[in-house]
């Protein structure tokens, strides 16, 4: 697919060589109808799950000896019907009007590049468009590289308007917030600079969980905050880091990670219809859902994931909004995490590339072709 650029030089020949084609016309036409942006991505979400629902193997580890609810509510006799149990929204919303990657009975590869397959190099392949050998390694070192929220929010129209929440003490590390200025929530707390009472209360709210692991707060707070922002200060660029099927996968608790994935679509439908319920969203935002790594493909590795477990480089991809040809599940055709920055910006009409030339292309046909 050619980029938003590489059209509208096309169309501008045209303007100057086809009599009847004015260049307001042209000007007209390169412009994608949306102008905001959300990103969610699901840590450690597998691919076998997205697509095909819960796992009967390894549903049978799960409350013996008596059928546990999580059966009941997940498992159905088709791959179908179970990957819409887990995941309603996606398979029927996200799925019939956008464009779904990664799905190998088809010929659609997506994966990650960096060759470590496990989260801060997943996260920063995703958000700056390549894979930086650099980047190795979890700590709270600050990127090195220019992410897409970071550029976005230097150019015009989207100063200031592009936010940030994650389940992850990691995240502002990732997104270099020292020198990127970006607003991030990573849990600790929520809302990294509450205005209104209603979003001290999800400080609240968040202090009152839990801590079950280190470093990682549950996602209920986090959603709560990116609601609440999007409500409240309406963002043109929005993104949402989910972490909780990454740590129930690392737990082993197969049980709990269905219910994540489950909740995480519940969790990007309210992003959704309250995006769509807004005058300055409904019709002109886009959605893009992704996944920083894959898992172990077998009941014994499932729980784990890096350069030692090769399924671990497979993941998923999505992409829904008023400018993506409802194609669906895409076939034959392979894509990469990095070509997620890129395909943000150029949904909403910015060419990241140009500023960015290592980092990977659009993904392909996701913007409709202008006659």
């Amino acid at each position: 697919m050619k980029c938003v650029c590489c059209r509208f030089r096309v169309l501008l020949l045209l303007a100057l060589l086809v009599p009847g084609v004015s260049i307001a016309a042209v000007a007209r036409a390169q412009e994608p109808t949306a102008a905001n942006v959300i990103v969610v991505t699901l840590d450690g979400l597998r691919w076998q799950e997205y697509l095909g629902g819960a796992d009967r193997e390894l549903l049978k580890d799960v409350g013996k000896p008596d059928p546990p609810t999580i059966v009941k509510r997940f498992w159905r006799e088709t791959a179908g019907a179970r990957r819409e149990a887990l995941m309603p929204f996606m398979w029927g919303v996200v799925a019939t009007r956008g464009q779904v990657f990664g799905d190998p009975a088809l010929g659609s590869l997506a994966r990650v590049a960096n060759g470590v397959w496990f989260s801060y190099p997943g996260y920063a392949e995703l958000l700056s468009g390549f894979a930086d050998p650099r980047v190795d390694s979890n700590d709270k070192v600050p990127n090195p590289n220019v992410t897409v929220l970071e550029w976005l929010n230097r150019r015009p129209g989207f100063e200031g308007r592009v936010f940030a929440f994650g389940a992850w003490d990691v995240l502002g590390s990732i997104l270099a917030v020292e020198r990127s200025g970006l607003p991030a929530g990573d849990g600790y707390p929520p809302v990294p600079d509450p205005k209104t009472d209603r979003e001290r209360a999800i400080n609240d709210f968040a202090d009152d969980l839990p801590p079950l692991w280190e470093g990682a707060p549950l996602d209920a707070p986090i959603m709560q905050a990116a609601l609440e922002c999007l409500r409240v200060r309406q963002p043109r660029v929005l993104y949402v880091m989910l972490g909780e099927t990454d740590e129930w996968g690392h737990e082993g608790r197969y049980d709990l990670y269905l219910d994540a994935a489950w909740r995480g679509d519940r969790f990007i439908r309210r992003l959704w219809e309250t995006a769509q319920s807004m005058p300055a969203y409904a019709g002109k935002t886009a959605l893009v859902v992704a996944v920083d790594h894959g898992r172990g493909a077998t009941k014994e590795d499932w729980t784990d994931h890096g350069r030692k477990v090769p399924a671990a480089e497979r993941v998923v991809m999505a992409v829904m909004g008023p400018d993506t040809p409802a194609l669906g599940l895409r076939k034959g055709v392979t894509v990469t995490a990095g070509q997620l920055a890129a395909t943000a910006a150029a949904l909403v009409g910015e060419d990241f590339r140009a500023a960015a030339p290592k980092a990977a292309p659009v993904l392909p046909d996701v913007l409709a072709k202008t006659p």
